[in-house]
């Protein structure tokens, strides 16, 4: 949720203003080419071009640090532990709805992982925690695992199997735009991808209040 940037989050609604057109245009057409899949990751696309949601890199992250970014009133900045050699550093535009770093410290989080490091306000941010926020974007809320998920662990959808795309094609191709549209909670506040659930190997993935039919990102 705070790592988008504006131009992408207009991609995004724009996306989904029009996904209900699209996906009843799409019912009747005759995707000869699902076999003919080229690119990166195996299994991720299923003709015509349409990406699924296993070109993202999507895993259990633990918020070790947090603290208040001191140029920005709207981020905070983050240390993440994925697993890897050291913890990523993050920027997450989350102060106006989470008013103290305490309440972010030592979460199990989600993390977009393969998107490529960037400067926000000065912080060298690479991922993005993401998030359930409602349509005007006035409540936002963490999305989690369950407590005994493993840091690291890759979130799996059932049935959109496929290696995830490198970090420069993710940005090249707007292939989180391409799968926004389907990526949200559903009436229960679980997450999921249209109507497959984002998977531990502890359980699935829900908003931490359980925010029903918001948007993931």
């Amino acid at each position: 949720a705070g790592g988008l940037t504006d131009e992408q989050k207009k991609e995004v609604a724009d996306k989904r203003a029009k996904a209900k057109a699209e996906k009843a245009a799409k019912k009747g057409a005759n995707n000869a080419n699902n076999n003919n899949n080229k690119g990166g990751g195996a299994n991720n696309k299923q003709g015509d071009g349409d990406v699924n949601i296993s070109v993202l890199d999507i895993r259990v992250g633990k918020l070790v640090k947090v603290w208040e970014h001191a140029d920005a009133e709207k981020l905070y900045c983050e240390e993440v532990d994925l697993g890897e050699d050291q913890p990523r550093q993050i920027a997450s535009g989350l102060r106006p709805f989470y008013k103290s770093a305490s309440d972010l410290e030592g979460k199990l989080v989600l993390v977009l992982c393969n998107l490529k490091k960037r400067n926000l306000v000065g912080f060298p941010s690479h991922g993005m925690v993401l998030c359930a926020s409602n349509a005007d974007h006035t409540k936002v809320e963490i999305v989690v695992p369950p407590p005994n998920a493993t840091v690291g662990e890759r979130i799996t959808f059932a049935g959109f199997d496929g290696a995830p795309e490198a970090e420069n094609k993710v940005a090249k191709k707007k292939l989180f735009e391409a799968v926004a549209p389907q990526f949200k909670t559903n009436a229960d506040g679980a997450v999921v991808w249209k109507d497959a659930p984002a998977m531990t190997s502890a359980g699935p993935v829900t908003a931490i209040n359980s925010m029903a039919n918001a948007h993931v990102a």
